[in-house]
C-alpha cells in the first residue's frame, strides 16, 4: 500500500494522527481552485485501503481511519496531509502484529472502552471506541461516531461502554455455542 501511494520512502512518525489535529468540514475545498487542486489526489482509494487495514488487522489506526473517512465526499488538503501522516505511521509500524497467547488471567475477556465528548466539531457527536482482548490479543475493536449527541462526558462514556458490553455478550454467546 505504501508503494501504491508513493509513500514507501517516507520518514516514519510515532502517532497515527498529529496530536491536537481536529479535522472539520470547513477544511474542505469551498472554491473551484481548491476543488481542482484535490481533483487528482487519490483520497478515496487511500482511505479505502486504510479502512481495510483498520477493520482487519490494525486496531491502532481505527480512530484515525474513521476520522479520515468522514471527509470522503469532499476532502481538502488538510485531510490529505492527515492521510499521508497515517501512511508515515504505518511505515514506522509495519512490523507490529497482533499476538495471541494466554495471559495467565482467569478472565475470558479484557475490555477497554473510551469516548471523546463532542469530538466531532461539525456535529457535536462523540466518537466511542472499544477493544476486547482474549488472552494477549485483541480480537474485536471498533471506533465509531456515536449516533446521538451526548450531553456530558459521562453519557458519552456510557454509550461507548454499552457498545463494548453488547459485543462481549455476542462473543460469549458465540463461544458458548
Amino acid at each position: 500500500m505504501l508503494d501504491q501511494f508513493k509513500m514507501s520512502d517516507c520518514h516514519p512518525v510515532s502517532t497515527p494522527m498529529d496530536p491536537g489535529l481536529h479535522l472539520t468540514a470547513c477544511q474542505s475545498p469551498s472554491n473551484s481552485a481548491d476543488i481542482q487542486e484535490m481533483k487528482d489526489i487519490p483520497y478515496l482509494s487511500a482511505v479505502g485501503a486504510i479502512m481495510y487495514l483498520a477493520v482487519t488487522t490494525r486496531p491502532d489506526i481505527a480512530y484515525a481511519a474513521g476520522a479520515l473517512a468522514r471527509f470522503s465526499a469532499n476532502p481538502g488538503v488538510t485531510h490529505w496531509k492527515a492521510v499521508k501522516h497515517l501512511f508515515r505511521y504505518l511505515k514506522g509500524t509495519v512490523d507490529m502484529k497482533l499476538v495471541y497467547k494466554p495471559d495467565g488471567s482467569d478472565q475470558l475477556f479484557t475490555s477497554f472502552s473510551d469516548a471523546d465528548h463532542g469530538g466531532c466539531k461539525d456535529s457535536g457527536r462523540s466518537t466511542g471506541a472499544y477493544a476486547i482482548k482474549v488472552g494477549t490479543g485483541v480480537v474485536s475493536w471498533r471506533s465509531k461516531l456515536q449516533p446521538v449527541v451526548a450531553l456530558s462526558t459521562t453519557e458519552a462514556e456510557y454509550i461507548a461502554a454499552v457498545e463494548a458490553g453488547k459485543e462481549i455478550i455476542w462473543m460469549r454467546n458465540i463461544l458458548g455455542e
